[in-house]
Parts: structure tokens; C-alpha cells; sequence
């Protein structure tokens, strides 16, 4: 732990900056999403709800069933705050021109008891489950996180462990 400022502790180092655009493969990137891909997002997010549904909606609620285009522009709002702030990242992973968002990557402070310092989970849209591009994902996120971020035990929700035990796990 790091504290940025007397008494308010912080899972990364005040120092530290998270990366603004990786590649993953030479047509995709992952970069912090925000407000302005919310016409990206919704396609992505609602074309493969009920999937995302079965993954993340006990442990977080959504996506909801009828998200509203202004309820995802929030929701992106919030994650690009958390993500100036270092408090907590969401990554969309893009196509080339960012015509295309394909899914989203998770890197958050850990909820859970544990040794972990880290919670990591991503997706991909439904038409890619099971793709090449989505073989190349499972395997470059733990590689990037090892890389790239200041963690030593990073916990892959729905990898290490499923989303059922990880909600089964006490809060912290």
C-alpha cells in the first residue's frame, strides 16, 4: 500500500501510471474506456447481455436489462473518473479504427479477503467467444498485468477461481 495523501491508503503506487493504449494484436488495442465510446459500448454490451448477465450479474449487478444509452454514458463516466483517479481501471478492447468495441478488460482493487492486491476479469462480445481473437485475450492479460502493473498477486475472477466462489468470499 501507498498513501497519496496522509490517511487515505491506495492499492498502487502514487507514482505509478496505468497504460493509456496497449496492443494486443495488430488489429486490436485495449485503452480506458470512457463517456465518449458509449455509442461503442451499447451495442457490445446489450448484444451479449445475457452472457455478461450469467457472468457478472451476481457479483455486480449488470449489466441491467433495459440500460439506457444515458445510464451506459454514466456508467462510462464513472470508470474514466475511477481511472484519473488510479482507483480502479476498465480497458475497452478496440478494433484498428475504434469502429468496434469487442469487449472490456477489469482491473480493480481487490473486494475480497485474500492475498490478492488485485481483481481481474474480461470479456469478449458474444460472436467472438471461442474466436482466435478471444484466445490471444485469456492469454495476454495475465502476461500484460505481470509486465506492466505494479501487482504481486493478482486474482483472474472467473480464471482462478469463479465468479460464484469469489462471491462467496468475505468483503473486506
Amino acid at each position: 500500500m501507498d498513501d497519496t495523501t496522509p490517511g487515505t491508503p491506495t492499492w498502487l503506487p502514487s507514482t505509478w501510471r496505468h497504460p493509456s493504449r496497449v496492443q494486443v494484436t495488430e488489429t486490436h488495442h485495449l485503452r480506458p474506456i470512457g463517456p465518449d465510446d458509449t455509442e461503442l459500448d451499447m451495442p457490445a454490451v446489450m448484444g451479449s447481455r445475457e452472457r455478461l448477465w450469467s457472468i457478472y450479474g451476481r457479483a455486480w449487478g449488470w449489466p441491467p436489462e433495459h440500460m439506457t444509452a444515458e445510464q451506459d454514458r454514466e456508467d462510462l463516466q464513472h470508470h474514466a473518473d475511477e481511472a484519473a483517479r488510479q482507483s480502479s481501471f476498465n480497458y475497452a478492447l478496440l478494433d484498428a479504427d475504434e469502429t468496434e468495441l469487442v469487449g472490456c478488460v477489469y482491473v480493480d482493487p481487490p473486494e475480497k479477503v485474500g492475498e490478492a492486491d488485485a481483481e481481474i476479469s474480461w470479456w469478449v462480445r458474444d460472436e467472438h467467444v471461442g474466436s482466435d481473437l478471444e484466445a490471444t485475450l485469456d492469454a495476454f492479460v495475465p502476461s500484460w498485468i505481470a509486465e506492466d502493473w505494479p501487482l504481486e498477486h493478482p486474482r483472474y475472477v472467473g480464471r482462478d477461481l469463479t465468479w460464484d466462489e469469489w462471491v462467496a468470499l468475505p468483503g473486506r
